[in-house]
Parts: C-alpha cells; structure tokens; sequence
C-alpha cells in the first residue's frame, strides 16, 4: 500500500512540474523563425505576470523592436508607440510608451545577463518597467541587479541573431523587425 500511495505522489508531482513547466515557455513569433522562452515566475513573478498578461492579449504582436545595439541588446515590447498595429504608432516615439496598466517595482535578482537573457527595460528609475524588455545578445554583467531578468531564450536564440541592428551608438532602427507574435506555448 505505501509503494502505491509513493508511486501515486510520484506521479501527481511530475504532472504538476510539467504543467507548471508548460505554462512558463512562450512562443516569441518573427520573420526569421520562432523563438522559445522560459519564464522565471519563482524569481522575478511580477515581471511574468505582466509579461505574459500582454503576450497572452496580444498585446505584443506587431510590436518594433525600436532599440537594437549589435553585440549587447534588442530592445522592443512599447506597446503604445511602438505598435505598428496600433493607431498610435510612431516610429519616432518607439520606446517612449508603454502599456495602460502601472509600472512595476524592480525584480533585481542573481540571473545573470548573460546571452538569452530577457529583461524589463526601463527609465532610470528603477520601479519604472511597464511593458517593454530586451533580449541580451551577449553578457552584458553591468546590468546585473540593475534591470529585473525574468525569462531566457531556450530555442531559437539564431532568429534573436538575425533581427536588423540599429545606429551603434543608439540602437534606432530606421526599418525595425517587429514581433509578429508572442503567446504562451
């Protein structure tokens, strides 16, 4: 009896790890090829939750990525101005809106910015994320406890490769990539 009550327990937990595992990988949608993500709700669960209550209302399809530096960061997720689906889309805006909802308290925690890595992008105050974040191409370690990581690329960091980089000092891009579009997996 306790062998088929362990195995029982056993098997509920795998169930339940995969079923939380599942809920936390999105699917980031772009011309080059789709981009799997993991979430990290048990570091930064704030950021998550935001995150994917925008992708999952997609909010992010259509969505520039209007800051791109080669070798340090991609930046996008403006869901206001920087929406090309959306009446209010302006290029020369593109990283100055965010989303209606409240700006978020700082996540700082011990994940690495390391390549893969995705960020809340913010002003410099650090409770200022809203809806925007980057997507590190390499390690950028100055950024550690500074910015709150909540997620990783797991597959498809190639496509992360191919997005078209902007000014190397500022990072605007004249003709941006887009997200076409970001949903849980």
């Amino acid at each position: 009896m306790k062998k088929i009550i362990y195995l029982f327990i056993l098997f509920f937990s795998l169930l339940t790890n995969n079923t939380f595992a599942k809920n936390n990988l999105m699917i980031l949608k772009l011309s080059y090829g789709d981009v799997e993500i993991e979430l990290y709700p048990e570091k930064a669960p704030n950021h998550v939750k935001r995150f994917k209550e925008l992708a999952d209302s997609g909010k992010y399809d259509g969505v520039v990525f209007h800051r791109v530096i080669d070798g340090f960061m991609a930046q996008t997720g403006d869901v206001k101005f920087g929406n090309s689906n959306n009446p209010e889309f302006n290029l020369s805006l593109a990283g100055t809106g965010g989303s209606d909802l409240p700006n978020l308290k700082a996540e700082f925690t011990d994940i690495a910015h390391t390549r893969g890595i995705i960020s809340a992008a913010r002003s410099s105050d650090p409770d200022s994320a809203n809806s925007q974040f980057f997507i590190c191409f390499d390690s950028a370690p100055h950024l550690d406890r500074q910015y709150s990581a909540f997620g990783k690329v797991i597959k498809g960091m190639e496509f992360i490769d191919k997005i078209k980089k902007g000014d190397p000092n500022s990072g605007t891009v004249p003709d941006p990539d887009k997200i076409i579009s970001l949903r849980s997996k």
